[in-house]
């Protein structure tokens, strides 16, 4: 338990940030696997939609600190990179 008002303060904004982080981390996630599945069963016409929406989630995420700007920027590169050779671009 925190001694301090500061430091109650503190923790109470810890455990409101670890919500939003948890949450902001799962949507990208969910937004990946998606990407997966499409990428799997061949599914041409959704790659770019999903492809544009896992780009925002993860650059927005890598803003706020929930990933690294690095993590962020490998998985788009990888994911949009298995997105064109299935499109043949």
């Amino acid at each position: 338990m925190a001694n301090h008002k500061s430091a109650a303060k503190r923790a109470r904004q810890a455990t409101r940030r670890t919500a939003v982080n948890s949450k902001r981390k799962g949507a990208v996630r969910t937004e990946e696997k998606k990407l997966i599945k499409a990428l799997e069963a061949k599914n041409v016409k959704e790659l770019p939609a999903l492809l544009s929406a896992l780009t925002s989630k993860l650059t927005r995420a890598a803003q706020k600190g929930v990933f690294g700007k690095n993590t962020a920027s490998r998985k788009i590169g990888r994911l949009s990179a298995r997105v064109q050779a299935l499109l043949g671009k």
